[in-house]
């Protein structure tokens, strides 16, 4: 990536404070910095699969993807530079976990834009830290601190379950729809029927819940999951586990890490980076899909009325049904735009 997010930004106007530091850069890493900031050395952890292969490219083994931070992961770092996230439990997950590794006394910065709730960090770190905000530019603030404690740390705390029907359905921070089953999700699962046979691949597959939906009307279906999440990863394996099924649960930016061929791709893919709208991963999807369908294999994801479905993206591929849910059901499209969320099913020809 050669531009920098507005975070990133602030952060280089205090680039003189890194140099003799030994900084760990963990949460919303969107960009390369990095592996560009001048520091006595630097290393990454992240739960994002896609940001770790970007800066992994650059950074070797001192960049590590994972759900949990392991001592290895911080060690002989000082500083930590944390990059909120928009979604507040998935913030105090990682940030749990990395106070509890890192040494008392060490320097504790955290920066984000300030529409994803980084205002709330002075509060939600109080226990362990006592920020204080240093800077405030490109609408974002950049706080200071020094670890006083260690917090604990317990992953399973943070987990969560819900019931769909008879599907026990596992969930971690940062998983979307974390609390229940989204209205997307739920009508692309109104359209599957009984007896699909053969190699279904679910994409951005969150929670696992349409994959592990699918064997209760197909027992024949052979499920293959991935996430670019590493919390989605841990909560589709557990999930299918739950469940008594089995599937091959890995991680893959869209079709990075995918392999082989299948009879039917299913998605809800997200349209957002951060607190960016973005439809990168849809448009990978669909132009990508062909790829790795059987011949008349099927696509069949959820789509927003803001994506727009260029001819371009689905050259290889006929849309032969589409599915709409009444326009007044005007929460079905989670991005504050009351209009109607479509399903459609593209054919491999």
């Amino acid at each position: 990536m050669s531009a920098f997010t507005p975070a990133s930004e602030v952060i280089l106007r205090h680039s003189d404070e890194f140099t003799a530091r030994h900084v760990l850069f963990a949460g919303d890493l969107q960009d390369d910095l990095p592996a560009q900031l001048e520091t006595a050395s630097s290393r990454v952890h992240t739960q994002q699969y896609h940001h770790w292969q970007n800066l992994s490219h650059r950074m070797g083994e001192q960049a590590r993807y994972g759900l949990v931070a392991q001592a290895e992961d911080v060690q002989g770092c000082d500083t930590l530079v944390y990059f909120w996230t928009k979604n507040k439990p998935e913030v105090q997950f990682q940030l749990q976990n990395l106070l509890s590794l890192l040494p008392v006394g060490c320097d504790v910065f955290v920066v984000g834009e300030n529409r994803s709730g980084v205002r709330s960090a002075e509060g939600m770190l109080e226990q362990w830290v006592t920020l204080e905000k240093i800077d405030s530019a490109r609408r974002c603030g950049l706080y200071h601190g020094r670890l006083d404690r260690q917090p604990t740390f317990d992953a399973s705390a943070f987990g969560h379950t819900y019931q769909l029907n008879d599907l026990t359905v596992h969930t971690l921070p940062g998983v979307f729809s974390r609390d229940g089953l989204d209205s997307g999700s739920a009508l692309l699962l109104s359209t599957f029927t009984a007896h699909t046979k053969g190699k279904v691949l679910d994409i951005g597959c969150g929670a696992g819940v349409l994959a592990a939906s699918l064997p209760a009307r197909s027992p024949k279906v052979r499920l293959w999951l991935c996430d670019v999440h590493a919390a989605a990863i841990e909560a589709s394996k557990a999930t299918l586990a739950a469940n008594g099924l089995e599937g091959e649960v890995f991680a893959s930016n869209v079709f990075s890490d995918v392999t082989g061929r299948f009879d039917m791709i299913i998605s809800n893919p997200p349209f957002h980076e951060g607190t960016q709208t973005s439809l990168d991963a849809a448009q990978t999807l669909i132009r990508g899909a062909v790829k790795h369908l059987n011949t008349g294999g099927e696509l069949r994801i959820v789509l927003t009325p803001s994506c727009p479905t260029r001819r371009c993206w689905m050259k290889p591929l006929a849309v032969t049904k589409c599915w709409r849910k009444p326009a007044a059901s005007k929460f079905i499209v989670p991005f504050t735009v009351a209009v109607p969320k479509r399903v459609k099913t593209f054919s491999a020809v």
